[in-house]
């Protein structure tokens, strides 16, 4: 894969219009299903709850008709973050259990059942967050994403919450996300023909070696953020934008039985990952006779 293939790997904002069952949810059930699940997901200790989730999430992308291939993608990115979880649960989980089974151990280097419990469960959540965050762009349209988030804050404006203009915030980001993938491609395409060593950072993985390599991409890529930020607001000003008071809207959301019916069971899944007492790993290995070397 090309160090120049960004737009490729970004997954979270890119719309696949396939008209499946998962499209023509409503858009703030789709959106509270997923915040369900990623709460459930960060509050849950266990690694089956999590596998579940995770299964759940590739069986309804392929509900959605949308590619798996494609759908991890967005795993390329989180890589360095993944990395990171790993080494430094390696590094100081080792010996948060003095007592517990220990697999290796040299110097400062200890590895134990625990501290490879608690690497799988933060590489699952990881996993699990990117995969419904995707899923939950590629089967939704901004424009809907913007009139769900902006009817379910409706309620808090008597507090004082701007609700449009946070909808509105949250369409823009959604929606720059691709075009400065873009913008990254370009800018760093540009300096790699000036000769620039634009790989070194992920061949050495050094900081020092990558704030040289990236520092020259990315103050290019905040002017162009900051160029296209005023060309937007130039062009809401042209266009006569007040805001959502008095607005009329195009899109009037509707939900039906169904629409509630999927909300109802992803909150009921979502407690049964936080409340119930999941066994481990090793509880089901022991049930099977298997549990011996753990």
């Amino acid at each position: 894969m090309s160090q120049f293939e960004l737009l490729r790997n970004i997954t979270i904002g890119q719309y696949i219009p396939t008209n499946s069952v998962v499209h023509r949810l409503d858009p703030r059930t789709k959106l509270l299903a997923a915040l369900s699940l990623i709460l459930a997901v960060s509050f849950s200790r266990a690694i089956i709850p999590l596998v579940i989730v995770l299964i759940g999430t590739l069986l309804l992308a392929k509900m959605a008709r949308i590619p798996i291939n494609y759908l991890g993608r967005g795993i390329a990115l989180g890589l360095p973050v993944l990395a990171l979880i790993f080494f430094f649960q390696l590094l100081f989980q080792g010996w948060a259990e003095p007592a517990g089974r220990v697999f290796f151990e040299w110097g400062w280097l200890r590895i134990t059942r625990f501290s490879l419990h608690l690497i799988a469960i933060g590489l699952l959540r990881i996993t699990c967050f990117i995969f419904l965050t995707s899923l939950f762009t590629m089967t939704t349209t901004t424009t809907e994403i913007t009139h769900g988030v902006e009817k379910l804050l409706n309620p808090f404006r008597r507090f004082g919450v701007p609700s449009h203009e946070l909808a509105l915030i949250n369409m823009i980001a959604l929606r720059f996300v691709p075009t400065f993938a873009e913008e990254m491609e370009q800018v760093m395409k540009a300096q790699a023909s000036r000769c620039a060593d634009i790989d070194g950072g992920r061949k050495f993985w050094r900081p020092d070696r990558a704030a040289r390599t990236y520092l020259p991409l990315i103050v290019p890529l905040f002017i162009s953020a900051f160029r296209r930020a005023e060309e937007l607001i130039w062009a809401m000003e042209a266009r006569g934008y007040l805001g959502g008071n008095g607005r009329t809207k195009f899109v009037v959301l509707k939900s039906d039985t169904r629409d509630y019916l999927v909300g109802v069971t992803v909150f009921v899944v979502s407690l049964l990952i936080v409340l119930l007492p999941w066994p481990s790993i090793r509880d089901l290995l022991d049930l099977l006779g298997f549990a011996n070397g753990l």
